[in-house]
C-alpha cells in the first residue's frame, strides 16, 4: 500500500491531517517576526575606550595599538577596523561565521584584561558591546522647545523618556544624540592664581573634598533612633562659587574668587538641530528576533502616555519611522502573492475548464504556504522580503505536482475506470515521478543553501523556505489531491457543461490550434529555429556581463544620511557655521519632510570638524526616488566653501 492509497481510503485522517498543517500554519503565521530582511547573527563585536582630553594620535598610538596587538591573537578574526579621536577609539572587530558570538564576547572580554595593566593609568576600562550589522534604529523622535534650557530638556529625554522606553516589550536600547547634561563649569583665572599662591590641583582637590554625600551616622535614643543626614552635595554654580577653597593670611578663599563659576553642560562641543532648532534625539533599536512593526507600535503608545508626563513646551516630534517603510513593503509582497495566486488558479481553470479539477490543486497552494509558515516559525525565521519573495517564487512550483497527480487520475478516467480505481492507479503510477519532481526542485536550492559569508546569511531564509514549500507541496500532492480526485470527479459523461464552458472550449480550441501551426512552422524552419535560440543564449549571456551588480539593491526607504567634514582643526564654532549653512540648503529642499543636524554628536568616532545629517524624505508620490535626491543634495551641498559633504542612501545591512 503506497502512502496515496492510504490516505484515498482514509478521507476523515487525510482532513485531520490538513486542517493540523492549516491550523498550526495559521497560528505560526500570527506569531513570525515582521522585519525587511532576516536576522544576521554575524560574530560581530565593539570595543570602545574613552581618556578625556586625549588627542586622536595619543588614542591611536597608547589606546587603539595595545589592544589592536591583543585582539590580533583571538581565533577567527577576520576583520579588524578602528578609529580614533579626540578622547575615544572605537574597535570593530568581525569574526568568521564558524565562531560563535557568545565565546567570542568571552575572548574579547579577556584580551581587553590582559591589556588593561598597558594602557594609560586615567582611563575608563575599555568596553564592549555585540553588534547586528542589520540593525538600525527603527524609531528616532526629536525633542526640542523654546523656553527651558537644554540642560533640562536632556533630563526629560534621558530620565522620562528614554529609561522608560528602554523597558518596553522588544526595546533593546534608547540612544540618546545630543546630550546636554547639566553640570558647573569651573574656569579659573591664572592671574588670580597667582596672586594668592594656589595651585590648579590644590583647587580639585578643594572641590572634590567640598562637594561630598557621605552617610553622617544614627543617633540611638531610648525611645527612638534618628538617621542624621548631611547634604553636602553641591548642585549650583551659585553652590561652588561660595566653596572655601583655602585661608590665606587667615581669610578664606571662595571659588567665586579664583574664576567663573556658570550653569552649563558637560559637553559644550556638541550641538543638534531639528528642522533648525536645537533638540535632542532619541533612537530605538529593537531587539534581535522581534516584530518592527508591533514593536514600533508598542514605542509609540509608550510615548503617547509619557508626553502627559513632560511640559507642553517640550514639543516631540517623529523623526522618522522605519516600521511605515517595512509595513508597506510587506504589504506590497503580500498582496504580489494574492495576485499570483489568483493568475495562478485562472490560468489552471482555464486550460482544465473543469470547476472541480479546479479546485482539487487550488486547494494545495494555500496549504502549502500556511504549513511554511509553521517551518518558519520552528525555524526562527521572520516575514521579510526574502521569505515573501520565496513564497512568491514558489507558487508555481508548488501547484504543479498537484496538476500532475490531476492528470493523471483524470486520463484513467476518461478511459472509463471507475472514479476510486482511477485514483488509486493513476496516484500509484505518478507517486514516484512526483518525488523525484519535488527533490530535483529542492536540490536545485541547496548551492544558495551553502552560500558562505554575509550573503549566505541573507539567502539561507529563502532558500529554506522555498524549499519547505516544495516538500510540503509533494506531501500535498500525494495526499489530500488523490483523495479529493476520488471522491468529487465525475466522468465524463456525467459533465454537465453551460454556455460559459462552451465559450471558454471555443477559446481553447483556437489556442491550440494556432499554437499547433507555430510549431508546424517551427518544425519545418528548423535552421531558423536554432539560430533563433543561439542569439538569444548569446544576448542572455552578453546581458548578464553588462547587468550592473550590487550586494543588495538601494531601497527607497524615505531616508538620507550625509556626513559633513571641513579641514582638520576647524574650531567648534566655525563648524557649526559650516554645518548650518548645509542646513540651510537642506531645509529649503521641496523633497524633505524633515531632518535633523548634528555637530560632535555621531558616535564614538565623532570629531569636531566632522558633521551629520539625517533626513527624512516626504512620501513617494511627492518627489523623485531617494538616489535622485541625495545626488541633487550633494551637488548643492558642494557649493559650501570648505565644507565636503558625503550624502547616501543609507542601505538596509550596514
Amino acid at each position: 500500500m503506497g502512502i496515496s492509497e492510504l490516505f484515498i481510503r482514509r478521507p476523515v485522517m487525510t482532513v485531520l491531517v490538513m486542517a493540523g498543517i492549516l491550523i498550526f500554519g495559521l497560528i505560526a503565521y500570527r506569531q513570525l517576526p515582521v522585519s525587511d530582511l532576516p536576522s544576521v547573527d554575524y560574530p560581530t563585536i565593539s570595543v570602545s575606550a574613552s581618556l578625556s582630553g586625549a588627542s586622536a594620535e595619543t588614542m591611536a598610538s597608547a589606546v587603539a595599538t595595545p589592544l589592536e596587538k591583543q585582539f590580533s591573537t583571538i581565533a577567527g578574526l577576520e576583520t579588524m577596523t578602528s578609529s580614533s579621536s579626540q578622547g575615544s577609539t572605537s574597535i570593530t572587530l568581525q569574526f568568521a561565521l564558524s565562531r560563535d558570538i557568545d565565546a567570542t564576547a568571552q575572548d574579547v572580554q579577556a584580551a581587553i584584561a590582559k591589556t588593561q595593566r598597558q594602557l594609560p593609568r586615567d582611563i575608563l576600562p575599555p568596553s564592549y558591546q555585540k553588534v547586528d550589522p542589520a540593525a538600525s534604529p527603527i524609531l528616532y523622535y526629536a525633542l526640542r522647545t523654546k523656553t527651558l534650557p537644554l540642560s533640562q530638556l536632556d533630563e526629560y529625554a534621558q530620565t522620562v523618556l528614554a529609561q522608560r522606553i528602554s523597558t518596553v516589550d522588544g526595546v533593546a536600547q534608547v540612544q540618546v544624540y545630543g546630550s546636554q547634561k547639566y553640570a558647573v563649569r569651573i574656569q579659573l583665572d591664572p592671574q588670580a592664581l597667582a596672586v594668592r599662591n594656589i595651585g590648579i590641583d590644590e583647587v580639585a582637590t578643594a572641590v572634590e573634598n567640598g562637594n561630598v554625600n557621605l552617610p553622617t551616622g544614627v543617633l540611638w535614643g531610648t525611645d527612638k533612633a534618628y538617621a542624621v543626614e548631611s547634604e553636602g552635595q553641591l548642585t549650583s554654580a551659585a553652590e561652588f562659587r561660595s566653596l572655601i577653597v583655602t585661608t590665606r593670611n587667615g581669610v578664606p578663599v571662595r571659588l567665586g574668587d579664583l574664576g567663573r563659576v556658570v550653569d552649563s553642560v558637560q559637553d559644550t562641543k556638541v550641538a543638534s538641530w531639528f528642522n533648525g532648532d536645537r533638540s535632542i534625539v532619541l533612537a530605538i533599536q529593537r531587539q534581535p528576533g522581534t516584530n518592527t512593526v508591533q514593536v514600533a507600535e508598542r514605542v509609540k503608545g509608550a510615548m503617547a502616555r509619557l508626553a502627559a508626563e513632560i511640559p507642553p513646551s517640550v514639543e516631540v516630534a517623529t523623526l522618522y519611522d522605519r516600521s511605515a517603510t517595512i509595513r508597506e513593503s510587506v504589504t506590497d509582497v503580500k498582496f504580489t502573492l494574492l495576485l499570483t495566486l489568483c493568475l495562478v488558479v485562472m490560468v489552471i481553470f482555464l486550460f482544465l475548464r473543469n470547476l472541480r479539477a479546479t479546485i482539487i490543486p487550488s486547494l494545495s497552494l494555500p496549504l502549502s504556504l500556511v504549513g511554511t509558515f509553521a517551518v518558519m516559525y520552528l525555524l526562527g525565521y521572520s516575514l521579510d522580503n526574502m521569505s515573501l519573495m520565496a513564497l512568491t517564487l514558489c507558487v508555481g512550483f508548488v501547484v504543479d505536482d498537484a496538476i500532475v497527480v490531476l492528470e493523471n487520475i483524470v486520463r484513467h478516467i476518461e478511459r472509463g475506470e471507475p472514479v476510486l480505481q482511477a485514483a488509486l492507479r493513476g496516484s500509484r503510477e505518478i507517486g514516484f515521478t512526483v518525488i523525484s519532481m519535488t527533490l530535483s526542485l529542492v536540490a536545485v536550492f541547496i548551492p544558495v543553501l551553502l552560500l558562505g559569508g554575509l550573503i549566505g546569511r541573507l539567502f539561507e531564509e529563502f532558500a529554506v523556505t522555498i524549499a519547505v514549500a516544495i516538500l510540503v507541496s509533494g506531501f500535498v500532492s500525494l495526499t489530500l489531491t488523490p483523495m479529493l480526485c476520488s471522491r468529487f470527479l465525475r466522468p465524463p459523461g456525467e459533465e454537465r457543461h453551460g454556455r460559459f464552458h462552451q465559450t471558454i472550449e471555443g477559446v481553447y480550441q483556437r489556442t491550440l490550434g494556432a499554437y499547433e501551426r507555430s510549431l508546424a512552422w517551427v518544425m519545418g524552419h528548423r535552421p531558423v529555429a536554432l539560430a533563433f535560440s543561439a542569439v538569444i543564449l548569446i544576448g542572455t549571456v552578453v546581458l548578464g556581463v553588462l547587468a550592473p551588480k550590487g550586494f543588495i539593491p538601494s531601497e527607497d526607504t524615505g531616508q538620507l544620511s550625509g556626513t559633513t567634514e571641513t579641514v582638520a582643526g576647524t574650531s567648534f564654532d566655525a563648524m557649526v557655521a559650516h554645518q548650518r549653512a548645509a542646513a540651510a540648503i537642506v531645509q529649503a529642499d521641496p523633497s524633505i519632510e524633515g531632518f535633523s543636524s548634528s555637530v560632535g554628536a555621531g558616535g564614538r568616532s565623532a570629531t569636531i570638524n566632522q558633521g551629520r545629517l539625517f533626513i527624512h524624505l516626504k512620501p513617494r508620490g511627492e518627489r523623485p526616488h531617494a538616489d535622485e535626491v541625495a545626488r541633487e543634495l550633494s551637488r548643492k551641498l558642494s557649493a559650501i566653501p570648505g565644507l565636503r559633504v558625503y550624502m547616501s542612501n543609507p542601505p538596509s545591512i550596514n
